[in-house]
């Protein structure tokens, strides 16, 4: 069984829950304790987050520069989003500023990557990588 994952897809699902993540925690905070729940500026869980969504992109966009498109688009604009993405990190006062521009530009440049890829037909289950 062959099985192909498509990175620029967890890329953006990666973006989409630390939005989610961010958005939401003002709403729920109130009630994360009653459940245990410490994920509230704990610095493991979001430099995790911050790791793993460079990790996904990095392999991804990378990949897709050399074997597929050779266009600094989708690195351009995921570059620019992980700078907002640290940023944040360091600049709590204005975190959600910094996301407002950081998950935007990554989950763009996914998309881009992924649409050049498919666009060279890189994306085809019989192609090879």
């Amino acid at each position: 069984m062959n099985i192909k994952l498509n990175w620029d897809g967890v890329g953006i699902l990666t973006s989409v829950i630390c939005a989610i993540h961010c958005g939401l925690l003002p709403i729920v905070l109130p009630v994360l304790p009653l459940f245990g729940v410490n994920i509230v500026h704990n610095l493991f869980f979001e430099w995790g987050m911050i790791v793993l969504a460079f990790l996904v992109g990095a392999y991804s966009l990378v990949h897709g520069f050399f074997k597929h498109h050779r266009s600094f688009l989708p690195l351009s604009l995921f570059l620019g989003g992980f700078v907002f993405l640290v940023a944040k990190q360091f600049f709590k006062s204005q975190e959600f500023l910094f996301l407002a521009f950081a998950v935007p530009l990554i989950i763009s440049a996914h998309y881009i990557n992924f649409k050049y890829c498919h666009r060279n037909k890189c994306s085809s289950p019989h192609h090879k990588h």
